[in-house]
């Protein structure tokens, strides 16, 4: 159905003058062969000479690039991976050097310790060994005054228990005497 706009021209679909006579379709008309194939020619040609001499060369050199931006990359990253491997490395000697030296730190003072410890018990032995004499000695000489009273005080005893015994005063010469005489018994 078709309308009529406002200049009076009927619009619509279809074409107008006839174009859809009948005939072939223009590019499969045989009469019009040799002037497509002559364009045909001087086109692929034209983009021939133009892909050639324009753009290939700048795609050419893309890749180029390309590819030696990536053999770059890859050298910096093989480089930086043996510096990270080096620095791993010494790291590592780094690390074993920092426990060699603790390790010999803490037997250096243990047998500082154990030194100081030694001496220290050895000193106190030794005052402890004259401090023992001193007390032997002590002891020693308290037990011979002991002993020096012990004679008295029996002979008072002996005396206090024969006059207790007896009623009559004691002799202290006939004590003294009898004491002897069991000493040496």
């Amino acid at each position: 159905m078709a309308t009529t706009d406002q200049a009076g021209h009927a619009a619509g679909t279809e074409v107008p003058g006839g174009a859809h006579a009948k005939g072939t379709f223009p590019p499969f008309d045989a009469t019009s062969f040799a002037p497509q194939l002559i364009w045909l020619a001087l086109i692929f040609g034209a983009l021939y000479l133009l892909m050639s001499r324009l753009a290939l060369p700048r795609v050419e050199g893309i890749l180029e690039a390309r590819r030696g931006r990536i053999a770059g990359d890859l050298d910096d990253a093989s480089a930086m991976q043996d510096k990270a491997r080096a620095a791993g490395a010494a790291y590592d000697k780094t690390l074993a050097d920092a426990k060699a030296k603790a390790q010999a730190m803490a037997q250096q003072m243990r047998d500082q310790l154990a030194a100081e410890s030694d001496t220290k018990r050895k000193t106190l032995e030794s005052d402890l060994n004259v401090k023992l004499a001193d007390a032997e000695r002590t002891i020693g000489a308290n037990k011979a005054q002991a002993m020096t009273h012990v004679v008295e005080i029996a002979t008072e005893a002996a005396a206090d228990i024969v006059r207790q015994i007896t009623g009559k005063p004691v002799d202290a010469q006939a004590i003294a005497r009898a004491m002897a005489a069991t000493k040496t018994a």
